[in-house]
């Protein structure tokens, strides 16, 4: 459903200044896609006639195969979350020591490698893309080092080829937080094949969702038979202890919303495109805001629509930004802030300059069946308002106190 709001001219104020807010009601980063409701409740009560709700139940066999065809693999082991996939695959592929880890990225990513008892050893990123650094990655392995895991940020596969080759050059596993990237590809492949496996998200905030949900994906059949069995208890297909294991099985109900949520896929991809192209065009030419594209030459879901912010540029730091806009009920979020070298559990290792400029200059805006087309027109003319009154809005926020 579409959000009504006042039409308003350019020079009107923003709301934090007293203007009409550019939404009526609040478009936020984050909402599920919640389509096809009938088909949902009829695979749930199916399950519930059946009398199976866990357990490996058909409703997660099937969701297992269609997310491995869609990834381009053999197998895919679903999960009741993302973070329990990763730390599978971590158990599964035997890892020891130390793991190198992107510092700009999610803090699953690097808690997955923690608490299993590892270290991860976070490596700085690419300025642009917000990928593994290849040189800073290989100036850290060391003889403790196990593996790679690399992240494609924000739905946006890079250099995939050339950190397979580091792996393969220095003996390291190489796995991927394939949480964003879901349907896309890198050089015409599926994501979901590359490294020794890839760990999907279907928490409610993807675009294809299971209310909570994952997914460990490879091509590698002892992988997976490892990874299958740690996700229950460790039981081998005889029902036996084989493996030290956790209860990471997916629900037949997860199962069903994300078969449900695997039907409309080309739809959710089709909405967020038409997004993205509504802020890139809203917003091209405004100084000081940068739109980061997609390789138009791939396959992209187009979930995460990603602004960088100059503040010398615009007037307004992220941060200033992302306070303007909540009084324009455009609610974002500041992915990933900050770098996780710099979070509680981590802080006290060298600056990553580059993971910390990203961290202060990234925000993603609202996408989702959520948000409508007309929203993200309306989302761009509340940027382009604040911007024409950066001075203004710079003043009031700092007069706003700091426990606001």
């Amino acid at each position: 459903m579409e959000r009504t709001s006042v039409v308003a001219g350019p020079t009107q104020m923003p709301a934090l200044l007293g203007g009409t807010p550019a939404l009526a009601e609040p478009a936020r980063v984050g909402r599920p896609n919640t389509v096809g409701r009938a088909r949902f409740l009829e695979r749930l009560n199916g399950a519930l006639d059946r009398g199976v709700l866990s357990n490996g139940g058909p409703l997660v066999r099937e969701f297992e195969q269609r997310v491995a065809e869609l990834a381009g693999v053999r197998y895919a082991v679903a999960t009741c979350n993302a973070t329990a996939a990763l730390q599978l695959a971590v158990r599964a592929t035997g890892l020891t020591g130390e793991v190198i880890v992107p510092a700009f990225t999610f803090p699953a990513t690097a808690h997955a490698v923690a608490w299993t008892g590892l270290t991860p050893v976070f490596c700085d990123v690419d300025p642009h893309t917000g990928t593994l650094d290849l040189g800073h990655a290989e100036s850290l392995i060391g003889p403790r080092t196990s593996a790679i895991l690399g992240v494609h940020t924000f739905g946006r596969p890079h250099g995939l080829d050339a950190l397979q080759q580091l792996a393969d050059g220095y003996g390291l596993r190489l796995l991927f937080d394939a949480a964003h990237a879901l349907g896309c590809t890198w050089g015409g492949r599926a994501v979901g094949g590359f490294g020794d496996a890839e760990v999907f998200s279907f928490h409610a905030t993807k675009f294809v969702h299971s209310f909570e949900g994952g997914a460990l994906v490879t091509d590698d059949p002892q992988l997976a038979r490892r990874a299958a069995a740690m996700a229950n208890f460790g039981y081998d297909e005889d029902g036996r202890p084989e493996h030290l294991g956790i209860n990471a099985k997916m629900s037949e109900a997860s199962a069903a919303m994300g078969l449900t949520s695997l039907d409309h896929l080309e739809e959710f991809r089709a909405h967020n495109r038409t997004l993205h192209e509504r802020y890139s065009a809203g917003l091209a030419g405004l100084p000081g805001v940068t739109v980061l594209p997609f390789n138009e030459q791939e396959r992209n879901n187009y979930q995460y629509a990603v602004l960088h912010v100059d503040a010398d540029g615009l007037g307004l730091t992220r941060d200033e930004l992302d306070l303007a806009l909540r009084a324009d009920n455009v609610v974002t979020r500041r992915y990933f802030h900050p770098g996780l070298h710099q979070a509680a559990p981590y802080r006290g290792g060298p600056r990553l300059p580059h993971t910390e400029s990203l961290a202060d200059r990234c925000l993603v805006l609202p996408t989702g069946t959520a948000t409508s087309a007309h929203d993200a027109e309306r989302i761009a003319f509340a940027v382009h308002r604040v911007a024409a009154h950066a001075a203004a809005v710079a003043g009031a926020l700092g007069a706003v106190p700091a426990a606001a």
